[in-house]
Order: structure tokens, then sequence, then C-alpha cells
């Protein structure tokens, strides 16, 4: 069974981005570049691997957690995409849809209460 493997990303709608972005920063001390940063670690069983977790705030009016209405959206890694959507689709669960990037694969599933999951399944970088 393909199981998540941690958190990817936290994105969440802000009415004000750049006010939120600067209560972070002078609160807890995250700094962020157009509302976005990244929190780096190592991987526990393969020290030698870099990983990393996205922090990011969106406008309110985002079209991008589409159809979701929630604040807010998850991002879970994946060690494999293909097989994980493969599996997803068998349950009978709707894949929204994939896209491919430089940094990664993704997919968008909607939770049963209507929150938007973004799976990630990461470039691998030494």
């Amino acid at each position: 069974m393909e199981k998540v493997s941690g958190i990817g990303g936290i994105f969440f709608k802000a009415a004000q981005p750049q006010r939120m972005a600067a209560w972070y920063r002078e609160n807890l001390g995250i700094e962020t570049t157009d509302g976005n940063t990244e929190f780096h670690w190592r991987e526990k069983d393969q020290p030698e691997k870099l990983g990393r977790t996205v922090w990011a705030l969106f406008p309110a009016d985002t079209d991008y957690f589409a159809t979701s209405k929630a604040g807010f959206m998850v991002n879970y890694r994946v060690a494999n995409l293909d097989r994980m959507v493969e599996q997803l689709r068998g349950k009978g669960v709707t894949v929204d849809k994939i896209e491919k990037h430089d940094y990664g694969k993704f997919a968008w599933v909607t939770d049963p209460e209507g929150n938007r999951i973004e799976l990630w399944e990461p470039v691998e970088k030494g």
C-alpha cells in the first residue's frame, strides 16, 4: 500500500497576505519571500538526503485550493505518485488533476468533507 511519507507543505489563505507575513516574521521569526518559506531537514533513515517543508500564504481569493472552500490545504509527500493515484482511483477517489514540474509531480484530490489535498512526489536530489 502506498502511504504518505510526511508533510510537504502547509498552505493557507489570508485576507492580507503581506500583513500576515509580517506578523509571522515579527512574532514567530518566519522569514518569507513572496509569502513563502521552506523548512529544511534531513531524512531520518537517510541523513544524506535533504528534505523540505513549504509554508505559504495565499490571497483569500485564490483558486489554487478549488474546489475546497477551506482556508487551508495540506501538501503530503509520497514516494510514488503514480502508484498512489492508481490506488486512490481503485478505491473510487476522484483525482482532479496531475501535473509534473522540475521540482516534482503533483496530484489533487478532495477528502469526504471537501478539503483539498495536494500530493507531491519530490524530485530526488542528492
